[in-house]
């Protein structure tokens, strides 16, 4: 319950203010991806004989690069973390378009979707870089207040008798 309710009231302090909360998750991203990196070369160094092993230098060796300029400059790793998004809701939007041509139940419900998804692409390129002051705050918002609601949920359940996270049967 704890948690849950820490995780919604983190949630929504990302809403209050999304610019500190995309300066968080960006850092943060930013070190995991440092780290992984650091953990991918020396797997790379260390590996023996493994086929593989230059292609975990390499990996690493981005991964590090991509990492530090997260940490280090962390308004260039929001822009980056906004344009990845807004790629993917592109990429969403036009598969659910072709998808919802080809389907037949629901499919004005799949062509809005991707419609939406591609307005939305549209919306956020057309804002950058003011998009990649907030949107990535937001997004971590709507994760830890939807995650925070779920586990307050799970929770509830379990102080009224049920196993806690169970599993209908």
């Amino acid at each position: 319950m704890a948690y849950g309710i820490v995780s919604a009231l983190v949630g929504i302090a990302a809403f209050v203010w999304p610019f500190a909360a995309t300066y968080a998750a960006t850092v943060t991203i930013g070190a995991v991806v440092f780290i992984s990196g650091v953990f991918s070369i020396a797997a790379g160094i260390f590996a023996g004989g493994h086929e593989s092993r230059l292609y975990a230098i390499l990996f690493g060796v981005i991964s590090v690069i991509a990492g530090a300029i997260m940490v280090l400059e962390p308004m260039t790793g929001a822009i980056s973390l906004t344009l990845l998004v807004t790629v993917w809701l592109a990429v969403r939007g036009a598969l659910e378009i072709y998808w919802g041509l080809r389907m037949r139940r629901r499919r004005g419900l799949m062509i809005a979707l991707g419609v939406i998804n591609l307005l939305l692409a549209a919306f956020i390129l057309a804002t950058v870089p003011w998009s990649a002051l907030t949107l990535p705050g937001f997004i971590l918002g709507i994760s830890f207040l939807f995650g925070g609601i779920t586990a307050i949920a799970a929770a509830w359940d379990h102080r009224s008798g049920a196993s806690a996270f169970a599993m209908p049967g």
